[in-house]
C-alpha cells in the first residue's frame, strides 16, 4: 500500500518589503512520504518570496514534468515556473523554453558541489539561480508543525520567519 502525504494547513502573515508586498496567506500544502521536512519547508519559504496572484503549488514530487510551484496566464501558458532542488541544466533548459520567467532554489548540503559541477551549463541559460544556505534551512525546518502561524518578514536577501515555537533567519545569495 502506498503511503500517504502528510498535510499541513499555515496562516502567514507576509511582509515583503522588497516589494511593498502584504498579504495573509493561509496556505494548505502536502509533503509527499519521500519529501524531507526541509525541503517542504523551502516551498513554503519559496512560495512567500514570490507571492502573487496566481501563484501555485503543483503535485510537485508526484508530477515529474512541473516545477515545484508556477504561476499560468489566463490563455495558459507559464509565465513562471520555480524548482526546488537542484534540478539538471536539461530540465531547466526546457523550462526556459516553455516559460516565461525560469527559477531554480538549492537548499541542500550538496547545493555547493551541485553549482560547482553545472555551473557552465546553467550560465548558459535564462533562468535565475539561487541557493539557500543549507544550516538555515535546518533551522527552518525545526519550527515546522501540521497547524502554523507564521510572521515571514523579507528584506533584501533575507527573510525573518516568527513562529510559536521559535524563529530563525533564512539568507540566500544569487549564482
Amino acid at each position: 500500500m502506498a503511503l500517504k502525504p502528510t498535510i499541513y494547513k499555515l496562516k502567514i502573515a507576509l511582509t515583503d518589503l522588497n516589494r511593498n508586498y502584504y498579504d495573509a496567506l493561509s496556505l494548505t500544502i502536502a509533503q509527499h512520504p519521500s519529501e524531507t521536512l526541509e525541503r517542504m519547508m523551502v516551498r513554503i519559504l519559496v512560495f512567500c518570496i514570490n507571492a502573487q496572484e496566481s501563484l501555485t503549488f503543483t503535485k510537485g514530487l508526484s508530477a515529474v514534468e512541473e516545477p515545484d510551484l508556477w504561476i499560468h496566464t489566463l490563455d495558459g501558458q507559464i509565465a513562471l515556473w520555480i524548482d526546488v532542488g537542484e534540478p539538471t541544466p536539461d530540465r531547466i533548459k526546457k523550462a526556459t523554453r516553455i516559460a516565461q520567467t525560469v527559477k531554480v532554489y538549492s537548499f541542500n548540503s550538496k547545493s555547493n558541489i551541485w553549482w560547482i559541477q553545472e555551473q557552465e551549463k546553467f550560465n548558459q541559460l535564462t533562468a535565475s539561480i539561487f541557493q539557500f544556505q543549507w544550516k538555515n534551512i535546518q533551522a527552518l525546518a525545526k519550527l515546522a508543525r501540521r497547524t502554523m502561524d507564521i510572521s515571514v518578514t523579507i528584506m533584501e536577501d533575507s527573510a525573518y520567519i516568527a513562529t510559536e515555537l521559535g524563529e530563525c533567519e533564512v539568507t540566500w545569495i544569487s549564482l
